[in-house]
């Protein structure tokens, strides 16, 4: 049986869990929650601007991120 997105058997970050995440070149588009995060305890999926200046933040929950170099992510487990 193939696990359900946001499911219990996936290694998911908790979105809304920190107040600032890492993220990298390969994470753009950036969006709130991203990809990795549970979604069914979330608020809309809303794009970022974080090209720019390099960082960005999320009107709806406060999260800031910002841009790193490497293999680190907020999605892929920093």
């Amino acid at each position: 049986m193939a696990a359900k997105a946001g499911s219990v058997d996936q290694n998911l970050i908790t979105a809304n869990a920190q107040n600032r995440y890492g993220v990298r070149e390969s994470d753009l588009p950036l969006s709130c929650p991203m990809p990795g995060m549970y979604l069914w305890n979330s608020h809309p999926k809303v794009y970022l601007p974080i090209e720019a200046t390099g960082e960005a933040g999320c009107p709806y929950c406060g999260a800031q991120y910002y841009m790193i170099e490497g293999e680190e992510s907020a999605a892929g487990g920093a």
